[in-house]
């Protein structure tokens, strides 16, 4: 049996290359492999005590930053994105490391191969059938190696991304936080304002509200030296008859006020006497609403008042405007609430002859009455007692009583649960006093609605007079003026 052992003499004449010293490792010693199937270069696992990878870490970190980040502060954000930003930068430095550690493997690993090529051209047998093993293992690292190196390519290119979000993250955390600390600083001193403009609103109050007390105070203590020194110059007995001398010069002032209205009214009546001397008629009665005037003739060559033809006219006081009375053509004449504040005169003619008598002053208006509409404008109605004295222009037989209901838009006379006649107030509607020759001519009242006209008396002349005036203030709120027949309103 014959020994073959190699050749090393032979090894030994030829150079074999040499591994650079320059050369340097990612750690002390060379890792292990093993050969697995289809001759698969396989790499040993080790222990690895020093914790799970830092990219685990820092994706670990952002998950929880990205679910708590409501929840945190913006100080706190931006100092969570600075520690990652930091742990980012770190592993970026350990990709690096292995890029370079990498690179010097791929150098190793082709001196190695070069030195095994030349080592197996040297031997032969067993030995060269071992070095060509280790060639092809040599061969599976470096295809393992770049694998490797893909994976490390793409890691590096996360790691970079990872990096370049977190730092504008940490960017915009910081713009963040000195944009709030500015919000913050101006709220600060927009309260601090706020506050020491009410600390001054204060003092300025408390400031005012004491010398406004002082001013009071010394208000109040005048008063009551004035008040003393009333109470001192004049006796509670002084004032009481002060009290009573000027009520009672008041009384005589009024007395003689009437008296002097009186006299000047006699006097008129005296001059107007002289006057009628020489005329044919004269008129009597009393000359204030709710009388009756009369023309009668005061001389015994007066012609008779049936032979003449009598016109009454509404003359102002201050004879501007004279207007005949339509329909007012007897001897006699009721005053109605349009003749108050003015006077009254009747024309008589005869044989183309004209002669006039007139009152002496403006017709007085009753005592009370006014106060006495103002009472029933409260109410939304008012209703009067009347009977039918004439129904479009004919006498009405029944005397039976009927109401004259005077409402805020309407007018409506009626009997029980029978209506005569209702209108609503309108500018074809009119509304006066009797102007016909009647001994209840101051009683009566002329109401024309649509299509029919009526002559109604009422129970006293009161009642007349305040449903004229009342009617008319309701029309004149809805901006109608009632009157009569041709009146000039």
């Amino acid at each position: 049996m014959t020994k073959v052992s190699p050749d090393l003499g032979s090894m030994g004449s030829q150079e074999v290359l040499a591994v650079s010293a320059d050369v340097s490792f990612a750690s002390d010693c060379f890792p292990k492999y093993k050969l697995g199937p289809d001759n698969q270069v396989l790499e040993e696992p080790k222990d690895d005590n020093k914790g799970p990878p830092l990219k685990e870490v820092v994706e670990r970190e952002t998950a929880q930053l990205s679910e708590q980040h409501k929840r945190l502060s913006v100080r706190d954000l931006a100092s969570k994105f600075d520690k990652n930003l930091a742990a980012a930068a770190k592993l970026s430095n350990e990709a690096k490391l292995r890029e370079v550690a990498s690179l010097e493997g791929h150098v190793l690993l082709k001196k190695l191969r070069d030195a095994l090529e030349s080592l197996r051209g040297r031997l032969t047998g067993q030995n060269k059938e071992d070095v060509e093993k280790a060639i092809s293992m040599v061969e599976a690292l470096a295809v393992k190696l770049t694998q490797k190196e893909g994976e490390l390519i793409q890691e590096k290119f996360e790691v970079k991304k990872l990096v370049n979000f977190l730092k504008q993250a940490s960017e915009d955390a910081k713009k963040l936080v000195s944009q709030e600390n500015s919000f913050a600083c101006a709220e600060i001193e927009s309260a601090r304002a706020v506050v020491q403009r009410f600390g001054e609103a204060l003092e300025e109050e408390e400031r005012n509200s004491q010398t406004s007390k002082k001013q009071d105070v010394e208000e109040l203590l005048r008063e009551v030296q004035e008040a003393r020194r009333i109470k001192l110059l004049h006796q509670p007995s002084k004032v009481m008859d002060m009290e009573h001398e000027l009520r009672a010069l008041r009384l005589q002032i009024r007395e003689k006020s009437i008296f002097s209205f009186k006299l000047q009214k006699e006097l008129t009546m005296s001059k107007r006497a002289e006057e009628n001397r020489s005329r044919l008629y004269i008129l009597d009665g009393c000359e204030a609403l709710g009388s009756t005037l009369r023309v009668r003739p005061c001389a015994d060559n007066a012609p008779a008042l049936c032979k003449c033809s009598i016109q009454w006219f509404r003359t102002s006081f201050d004879g501007s405007q004279r207007d005949a009375i339509s329909g007012a053509n007897s001897p006699s004449y009721a005053p109605e609430p349009l003749d108050v504040g003015r006077i009254l005169e009747a024309e008589i003619i005869l044989n183309g002859n004209k002669d006039y008598v007139a009152t002496i002053g403006p017709i007085d208006p009753v005592a009370g009455l006014e106060s006495h509409i103002e009472t029933l404008m409260r109410k939304s109605n008012a209703d009067f007692t009347v009977t039918i004295s004439q129904m479009n222009g004919q006498d009405h037989q029944s005397h039976s009583s009927h109401t004259f209901h005077v409402g805020r838009t309407r007018i409506k006379l009626f009997r029980g649960w029978m209506t005569k006649a209702r209108d609503i107030y309108s500018t074809s509607m009119q509304l006066c006093g009797v102007r016909s020759d009647s001994s209840v001519a101051a009683k009566g009242l002329f109401w024309q609605p649509r299509e029919k006209s009526f002559v109604l008396t009422f129970e006293s002349e009161w009642d007349r007079n305040a449903a004229i005036m009342l009617a008319r203030k309701y029309a004149l709120d809805g901006n109608v003026m009632l009157g009569g027949p041709d009146d000039h309103l």
